[in-house]
């Protein structure tokens, strides 16, 4: 049996983009995202905050251009991609490991969240299933085909 490597984050940016270039030529986009999670604390009464943050690595060319394009520090996301780890050795001759979110090319998915007056939308037909999670488009007809359940 096969198992399941799938990890769906929504959060914001917690700064720009990192775009670099691989020895082949190929682009890679690096996004640090912030997930939160806020309770009132039972005994006091008080507002508590959780913050995790998340390396996000997209070696998907259509993504890395709409990180480029579109993504800054404080941009609202979601992203679906697999948890990878990594291995390399350091200066000092030590390995190490990292873990991060990886999306690789024709897996995974990343829509920028923000507001359209904040992000532009990316072209559809430029950028395959990327998309602004706004609200679904009005159709031309007025009518509203939700399905109310």
């Amino acid at each position: 049996m096969a198992g399941v490597n799938k990890v769906i984050l929504v959060g914001h940016l917690g700064r720009d983009p990192e775009i670099a270039t691989t020895q082949s030529g190929s682009k890679l986009a690096t996004l640090n995202v912030a997930t939160s999670e806020s309770w009132r604390d039972k005994a006091t009464g008080e507002r508590r905050e959780r913050t995790e943050w998340h390396r996000v690595v997209i070696y998907n060319d259509t993504f890395v251009g709409v990180a480029e394009r579109f993504l800054k520090k404080g941009s609202h996301v979601f992203v679906e991609g697999q948890l990878g780890t990594r291995k390399w050795t350091d200066k000092q001759g030590v390995e190490r490991f990292t873990t991060e979110i990886v999306m690789r090319p024709y897996r995974g998915d990343l829509a920028i969240l923000d507001r359209a007056e904040k992000a532009p939308a990316p072209d559809e037909n430029a950028y395959g299933s990327t998309r602004t999670r706004d609200a679904a488009p009005a159709h031309a007809d007025g009518v509203d085909d939700e399905i109310p359940f």
